[in-house]
């Protein structure tokens, strides 16, 4: 199963059509071999999970600013031996939230700062970023000053439960 993770984009239909028409584009490049796209909120407006229906079939959770109707606050489904929660944004006590929902992965947005990550409490942590409005993410000792980049996540888990995931830039 893999997996096309995006959040945050904000597209409305005040966007430029150029940016929607490249990120559309880049996308179908990106997910074209995904089973399912998850949107971890902050879609905006309703024709742009349209256009990912397009791509693969997609799961959407509410964003804080998204007015779309009928969409959940958190969702849960299972690929393989995983069980997998989207929200848009984390809880305050992670851990006892990950137990209570028996979670083994949780993709969130909220940050648009990617994230892979692992936690204490053996869960993963993902957050695709976001390819329309990216922040930059917090600066390491001796590392050069980071760049804020449109980017999505790709996640994959074979026959044998095997988890791959990459952070993907966008050239928006």
């Amino acid at each position: 199963m893999k997996l096309g993770i995006i959040s945050d984009t904000h597209i409305t239909s005040n966007t430029e059509i150029d940016q929607i028409t490249s990120l559309i584009s880049q996308l179908k490049n990106v997910f074209k071999d995904a089973d399912k796209i998850i949107h971890a909120g902050d879609v905006c407006e309703l024709f742009f999970l349209k256009e990912l229906e397009k791509i693969a079939p997609v799961s959407c959770v509410k964003g804080n600013v998204d007015e779309i109707e009928n969409l959940e606050q958190f969702i849960k489904f299972s690929v393989s031996r995983y069980n997998i929660g989207v929200i848009h944004i984390l809880p305050e006590n992670l851990e006892e939230f990950m137990k209570e929902q028996d979670l083994h992965i949780i993709i969130f947005g909220h940050t648009h700062i990617p994230l892979i990550k692992g936690t204490k409490f053996n869960t993963l942590l993902l957050n695709p970023g976001s390819p329309m409005e990216p922040n930059v993410p917090p600066q390491k000792p001796g590392f050069l000053k980071p760049v804020a980049k449109s980017t999505v996540i790709t996640l994959k888990i074979d026959e044998n439960d095997v988890i791959s995931t990459f952070i993907i830039t966008l050239k928006l």
